[in-house]
């Protein structure tokens, strides 16, 4: 019996080879001519020779492809008839420049289209893709068709993935998916692409994976995302905003081009697990979950168990990793979905420089930013207005103080601008980082304070060395600093302020790296020491400001120097003013150093507050301190709107007494006569000399410690 079984075994065997070969013959015999057929049901037409699809494929073959073809165009019924196929690849063809209507159509068992490497393809019919039940795979890549082909008819029964990949698509248009089931949407390096209309997912199923990298897209359609499970956008330039994340109901992974978008997922994750840790009745859940698994070893008991013995009907036990609970008909449609909570996991992650918060952050920032933008605009544009239609003489000292209140009024701006952006994206920064760091708007503010700080240090220095020049020499009327001299000093510091705050627009550094515009950006060698030559720049300023005063001191307190009391306390209270304004800013200095030699101390989240309470701080207390509450202040106030039949009375009254003042001094000192005035915070000194009866102003100084003078 044994040797029967093996003789007829052997038997069927050869029987079977017999046929197999008898197979391969006859269908090699059927095979067109210029193309191949091989014994895996395959046939490969790869010849340049082959300039048209053959009409005389044999029936039984399952996969076609053409590759290296002279092929123009694919035919109408094409492959009519050829039920048995299941791949067509269409592969480096670079003379194909058309498909026809029903090219592809009514293949029963077509699983797969492949079209591939051929740049002369503009045109692809409308009707190329009809009735191909079976179709999963369809690849259009590499090909120069611009818009998108017509797939609604299909009709597949299973899902479709779609990759038309570097391509020439400039558009997709609406329900371009009605009727289908995407299971993956691949629009990858269509550089031109710009539109997915809003409704190019209605009608559709899906799709779960959609990737618009290297795209021009710039904004997501709002219906038909909430299929999407994992959303890839790498290199998406253009894409700065985000739908509603309403819409991404089942997004798991999400792969984009700027940090800031992941700020969006990682807030809602955040929201999200508030929302749950408030809810009574997620804790309810979770603590009937925790006790049933710290009774049971097995996680199967421990399903089991909890339908058996929580308060909740046994549909609602929970299931690790489903977002949603079955419920009964007869239960209440309450969602215990809502407290299983599943993070979506985003690239790239938020960096040091852009954390995922507002620009300002706290609401304490806000309200301090607002104060001191206001004090800083109102204040400097009064300083100006009265200090520049003053009838009196426009001096040195004046001529400063006009550069000093037009510096810390554009500091003013740029905190201005800082706050408003704020307020406009509060909740929702993540949605606008883009095109506000990368437009013009920082810009403007990123070069109003560069400009505003260079400028007010300069002028402040320029303050401190003419109040040393003219008390070290205030005997010798020769070297007395002219208003001339003034102005070619003060052009060179506009000069200055102008190019330091223009060079980050031009690529040394930039003022898109952080939120709040300040020139942060040191991976290039040129950047980090264009930040370095700025803060140690301001390092020297503070240090030839101190050396000024001392010296400033040292020749008040000289027996042997000439001057009255009032030029002693005038020296003091500017030293004590000018070091003041630099202790504020050495804070800044220090932390913004130590930045830029790549060692931090401070986070950007933290160094706002020192940009809120520190460094805008002067440009807020200078048009106070230095002239709104002097008394001379107010004399050219009044006199100004006495101009307008306002206050007339007290103009004339300050008027009375300046005049009365000038003439006793002259009557008490002759030749030489020091007119003092000290308002609240502020000063202003005129040394007058009578040569040959005229009159002649020597030095006047603005001064902002309060004094009872």
């Amino acid at each position: 019996m044994q040797q029967k079984y093996v003789k007829s075994n052997a038997m069927a065997r050869l029987v079977l080879l017999l046929l197999w070969v008898l197979r391969g013959p006859v269908f090699c015999a059927d095979c067109p001519k210029l193309c191949s057929c091989g014994t895996d049901n395959q046939i490969i037409c790869q010849d340049g020779k082959v300039d048209h699809v053959p009409n005389d494929f044999p029936r039984g073959f399952s996969k076609l492809i053409f590759k290296y073809t002279s092929l123009h165009i694919i035919p109408s019924g094409a492959f009519f008839g050829l039920n048995n196929l299941t791949s067509i690849w269409v592969l480096q063809n670079d003379a194909l420049e058309n498909i026809e209507e029903n090219t592809f159509a009514n293949l029963p068992k077509l699983n797969e289209i492949i079209i591939d490497k051929a740049k002369l393809l503009v045109h692809i019919d409308q009707g190329a893709f009809r009735n191909l039940p079976q179709l999963r795979y369809m690849t259009i890549t590499n090909t120069g068709i611009g818009y998108f082909p017509d797939i609604t008819n299909i009709h597949s029964e299973d899902f479709i993935l779609l990759k038309l990949i570097n391509n020439d698509l400039t558009e997709v248009q609406g329900h371009a998916f009605n009727g289908t089931d995407l299971g993956q949407l691949n629009l990858a390096g269509n550089q031109n692409l710009q539109n997915l209309h809003d409704d190019v997912f209605v009608g559709a199923t899906g799709p779960t994976v959609l990737d618009i990298s290297r795209t021009s897209i710039s904004v997501l359609p709002t219906h038909g995302l909430k299929f999407v499970k994992k959303l890839i956008a790498q290199s998406t330039a253009n894409l700065k905003r985000l739908p509603s994340l309403d819409n991404f109901v089942e997004l798991r992974e999400a792969s984009m081009t700027y940090p800031s978008h992941c700020c969006a997922f990682q807030n809602e994750n955040a929201k999200k697990k508030n929302e749950i840790q408030w809810s009574a009745v997620c804790n309810k859940l979770y603590n009937n979950i925790s006790s049933q698994k710290e009774s049971e070893n097995s996680r199967l008991l421990s399903k089991r168990s909890l339908q058996m013995n929580s308060t909740f009907p046994q549909e609602y036990a929970f299931i690790d990793n489903e977002a949603w609970f079955d419920l009964n008909d007869d239960e209440p449609s309450f969602d215990y979905g809502f407290c299983t909570n599943v993070d979506v996991i985003c690239n790239p992650k938020a960096d040091d420089f852009n954390p995922c918060e507002d620009i300002v952050g706290k609401d304490i920032l806000r309200v301090i930013i607002w104060l001191m933008n206001i004090l800083a605009i109102v204040g400097n544009i009064a300083v100006l207005i009265v200090l520049l239609t003053s009838r009196y003489k426009l001096t040195v000292p004046r001529f400063l103080m006009c550069n000093l209140a037009f510096s810390d009024f554009c500091m003013g701006l740029y905190l201005l601008l800082i706050a408003s952006v704020d307020i406009r994206t509060k909740g929702r920064y993540y949605n606008y980082a883009i095109d506000w760091q990368t437009g013009a708007g920082c810009a403007s503010a990123g070069f109003f304070t560069i400009f505003a700080s260079e400028l007010s240090v300069y002028t402040l220095t320029a303050i401190t060395l003419e109040r040393w020049h003219t008390i070290t020499y205030a005997m010798q009327l020769d070297r007395k600093l002219c208003l001339r001299h003034a102005i070619v000093i003060m052009s060179g510091g506009w000069i200055f302020s102008f190019t330091v705050a223009v060079l980050p627009l031009i690529g040394i550094s930039n003022y898109r790296k952080v939120s709040i515009c300040l020139p942060m950006d040191i991976n290039s060698p040129v950047s980090q020491a264009y930040i370095i030559f700025i803060l140690i720049l301001n390092v020297i300023a503070f240090l030839l400001i101190c050396f000024c005063y001392i010296k400033i001191y040292l020749t008040v307190r000289n027996p042997n120097f000439i001057s009255t009391n009032s030029d002693t306390k005038i020296a003091k209270r500017m030293a004590v003013l000018i070091f003041t304004d630099f202790i504020c800013m050495s804070p800044i200095s220090f932390f913004a150093i130590s930045a830029a030699l790549k060692v931090p101390f401070i986070t950007v989240s933290n160094s706002k507050i020192l940009l809120v309470l520190f460094y805008p701080i002067n440009s807020c207390a200078n048009p106070f301190l230095y002239a709104i509450f002097t008394k001379t202040f107010r004399r050219d106030f009044y006199i100004l709107l006495s101009r307008f039949g306002c206050c007339e009375m007290k103009a004339q009254l300050y008027r009375t007494e300046t005049t009365s003042s000038i003439h006793n001094s002259n009557v008490r000192n002759g030749a030489l006569a020091t007119a003092s005035q000290f308002g609240q915070g502020m000063a202003y000194t005129e040394l007058q000399v009578a040569n040959h009866r005229r009159l002649q102003e020597a030095q006047s100084q603005f001064m902002r410690v309060p004094s009872n003078n």
